[in-house]
């Protein structure tokens, strides 16, 4: 697939998880599925070059909902993870697999400094947490 195509692609499930964003989540979401999808095409041999794009949006979705408690009833903006497969129509077990391959391709977890919402960012427990002669204190006991 040459870069045109590439290009066209990316287009494609940028519009498509923009779409979702703006229905469903907010632009927080967007901007972070934005900067993902960007950093996808930049691979050497790009994920979403074949495959149904409705298939790796979905993914794209789950994995950032994932890290950022989007699944979490406690959580705001909250969904379930079959509104996104509603959506998409796509099979859970196929998001769930695209999923873990993004995950695991870009190292991406909980309190991800690259990837986290605002929100995940603001309330990271580790933010107040520096190393001190090998010890981890807490800044507000220094």
């Amino acid at each position: 697939m040459d870069k045109e195509e590439i290009k066209a692609r990316e287009k494609e499930l940028l519009e498509m998880v923009e779409q979702f964003c703006k229905e469903k989540l907010n632009g927080d979401y967007y901007r972070l599925c934005e900067k993902l999808i960007k950093k996808m095409s930049r691979k050497r041999e790009v994920p979403f070059a074949s495959g149904k794009l409705t298939i790796w949006a979905a993914a794209i979705i789950h994995v950032l909902g994932s890290i950022n408690f989007l699944f979490d009833k406690s959580f705001e903006p909250y969904i379930p993870m079959q509104e996104i497969n509603d959506y998409f129509v796509t099979k859970q077990s196929t998001v769930g697999t695209k999923s873990k391959q993004i995950r695991d391709m870009f190292k991406m977890g909980y309190y991800d400094k690259e990837f986290s919402t605002q929100h995940m960012k603001d309330n990271n427990p580790f933010n107040d947490l520096v190393m001190v002669d090998g010890f981890i204190v807490s800044m507000s006991t220094l």
